[in-house]
């Protein structure tokens, strides 16, 4: 039976019942029952009735939402696993292309200069943060009850709070409509970059992550109480989880900025104008 007709039959049955009961009172039984037992038989009548079939039709309404709970808690789990088979196929498909190209060239004499070898570290880097985060994503089950795209980003933060003493407050009111599909994936990649480094290299207690909807965009700011951070840092060679955040903020046409304040690292991934 559908929504529908529940539905209708929730409201007609009361109303047909008394319905029912007054022509029955009035055509037969007013000889026999006087008007003040008739009307109070009436509401009787009705909640016995209502009892009798209203229940039934409430147990049918539970057991529908119940199977539409189900459903949408398994096609929540078919998209995170499209997710991640996207992220495999975008991320560390392609990186191991890269690598089997430039050790191809390199096999064939190709000159190994200091720049390839810098790029093969990055490629590495970051085919290394996508298995990471394809790892994090299947070892924690989809919650119906959070912002799916988010997910991998709060597994992460409950793995880091099993691991450390971190300690995290998350505002996180960017509306999901102001978000492309790659928008998403590349600014879920800088928070976890940003969350990574602080675990890596910050030794805090504390970490703040806010995000919120500006007039013409949004902004994303990761904060921290660690021991600071100069932003110079960024180019020093080996410092691949910062170059790949520039890069990605970079190829989005956002602002990225990183700052040190009072010995607190700030982390700023700004779309739109200030």
């Amino acid at each position: 039976m559908t929504y529908k007709q529940i539905k209708w039959l929730i409201l007609t049955i009361p109303t047909l019942t008394i319905g029912l009961w007054e022509y029955v009172r009035h055509e037969f039984l007013l000889p026999y029952i006087s008007m003040e037992l008739g009307n109070w038989l009436a509401p009787v009548f009705v909640l016995l009735v209502s009892l009798l079939f209203l229940t039934q039709l409430f147990t049918m309404i539970e057991h529908n939402q119940e199977e539409l709970n189900r459903a949408k808690a398994m096609q929540a789990v078919l998209q995170e696993r499209e997710k991640i088979a996207r992220e495999l196929h975008d991320g560390i498909a392609q990186s191991l292309f890269f690598l089997n190209t430039q050790i191809s060239n390199m096999e064939n004499g190709a000159r190994t200069d200091e720049s390839l070898l810098q790029k093969l570290k990055e490629s590495v880097h970051r085919t290394n943060d996508y298995v990471r985060q394809a790892i994090a994503n299947l070892r924690h089950p989809a919650k119906t009850d959070t912002i799916p795209w988010l997910q991998g980003v709060e597994a992460l933060i409950d793995e880091l709070k099993l691991e450390t003493a971190l300690q995290f407050d998350i505002e996180w009111v960017i509306p999901e409509t102001c978000l492309s599909s790659k928008e998403k994936v590349e600014l879920l990649a800088i928070v976890r970059e940003a969350l990574l480094n602080i675990h890596k290299h910050a030794d805090a207690t504390f970490v703040r992550i806010q995000a919120s909807k500006t007039s013409n965009g949004w902004s994303c700011r990761i904060s921290d109480d660690g021991k600071g951070f100069r932003p110079e840092e960024a180019s020093i060679k080996g410092r691949y989880g910062l170059k790949m955040m520039r890069d990605r903020a970079e190829a989005m046409k956002w602002t990225l900025e990183i700052e040190s304040i009072r010995g607190k690292t700030i982390v700023i991934v700004r779309k739109g104008e200030v």
